[in-house]
């Protein structure tokens, strides 16, 4: 009789490399081992994981570029939305997440498995993001999770490897780097306490870079298209080249503070200089060519995408109506964003837009308005107090009637 099959989620760490021997091992699954490069693998290190999940006994190993879809499903409307939780961290592993287990899901029904699993601790957010996921794609799956099951610790897992006969290099390294298209996470002993930030040697971008650099962004409808004479076919394109521009500087580390979806408070360090200097400037853009009321809406409605897109919701079908609404509002969000940078800060210069709507043929702010006259600003005053006024009024009649 053949063995069952199991799918699994690969990164390449300690905890899925225990899950590789541990599944074909002690419960005699056949494994198939896969990897999805969000933007985290060179093509060399894509090699590495391939000859490491062969080594520890998968009986194959798949791996997955999901650059673009990432971008064109995901990314492009944290982008539209100016989504930073809390107003800080741009959902670098979030929502890369759970585009990883939607091609985990899908790869698991190509090979038609019996089980999907994955290497996720009991104690974070990616388990729910996995679990919802292959929940909602995969439901005739059993779910596999040895690591989290058995709450074993980093020495359990070498032991256990080492007795089977698997000598790899598993010296721990004092930080877990995540890096990805949108940003690099970082954790380490500084990010389990309240008080203490992050040292310098623990961002893997070293600040190299002293002297201010002026860089202008083009956007088109939104989206990051050009940087200074270079225009991109591909907005990842772009998103590269900027990180790899700004991120010797230092630009856009962070620690961010925030509810797990599991209820517990988190804390973990990044670095995400391109996400951070896109959103920011595309939100510049935004303040000259949106009206009040789309900028209003629209900050609403992408709190809640991003905070659905963190909890792993994205298959939600609001996801959908909402990215509708975003997508929209960026038709007239098209011109250039003037940016100086620095070690470890950057500045908003200015923007230039044909749909720029701070426009001096009809007034130039606190100076001379062109399109109305004194006393239609002093009747718009008088109309729009009105309201304001007569519950004043009617207040104060009665505090002296009684």
């Amino acid at each position: 009789m053949s063995k069952k099959k199991v799918a699994l989620a690969f990164s390449g760490g300690l905890d899925t490399s225990y899950c590789v021997k541990y599944l074909s091992q002690d419960l005699d699954l056949e494994v198939h081992t896969v990897t999805v490069n969000t933007g985290g693998f060179s093509s060399d290190e894509e090699k590495s994981l391939s000859d490491r999940a062969k080594l520890l006994g998968a009986a194959s190993h798949k791996t997955i570029n999901i650059e673009n879809e990432y971008y064109a499903k995901g990314l492009r409307y944290l982008i539209f939305g100016n989504v930073l939780r809390n107003g800080t961290y741009p959902l670098s592993v979030s929502a890369e997440r759970v585009f990883q287990a939607i091609a985990i899901a899908e790869y698991a029904r190509q090979i038609q498995a019996d089980f999907i699993a994955h290497g996720s601790t009991g104690a974070g957010n990616d388990q729910i993001r996995f679990d919802m996921v292959f929940n909602i794609l995969t439901p005739d799956l059993e779910i596999l999770t040895p690591v989290r099951e058995q709450k074993l610790t980093r020495e359990q897992e070498i032991e256990y490897l080492k007795k089977h006969g698997v000598e790899l290099d598993w010296k721990q390294t004092e930080y877990s780097i995540n890096q990805g298209l949108w940003g690099t996470s970082v954790g380490g002993k500084e990010t389990l306490r309240s008080d203490m930030p992050l040292p310098e040697e623990a961002y893997p971008t070293k600040v190299s870079k002293s002297e201010p650099e002026n860089l202008t962004l083009h956007f088109e409808k939104g989206e990051c298209v050009g940087i200074n004479e270079i225009r991109f076919q591909n907005p990842v394109e772009a998103i590269k080249a900027l990180n790899a521009m700004a991120a010797p500087f230092g630009i856009g580390r962070d620690i961010h503070v925030g509810d797990t979806i599991i209820g517990i408070k988190g804390r973990v360090g990044f670095e995400a200089a391109a996400p951070i200097l896109i959103i920011k400037a595309h939100q510049a853009l935004e303040k000259h060519v949106l009206t009040k009321w789309q900028i209003y809406w629209k900050d609403q409605l992408s709190n809640w995408y991003g905070m659905l897109m963190h909890e792993g919701q994205y298959l939600e079908p609001v996801m959908r109506d909402i990215e509708v609404f975003l997508e929209h509002s960026q038709q007239s969000v098209t011109g250039k964003v003037f940016l100086r940078l620095h070690p470890y800060r950057f500045e908003i210069l200015g923007i230039e837009s044909p749909f720029d709507l701070m426009d001096a043929q009809f007034a130039s702010y606190g100076e001379i308005n062109r399109a109305w006259t004194a006393e239609d600003a002093k009747g718009f005053a008088k109309l729009l107090a009105n309201q304001t006024r007569i519950y004043h009024a009617v207040h104060q009649n009665q505090e002296e009637n009684s």
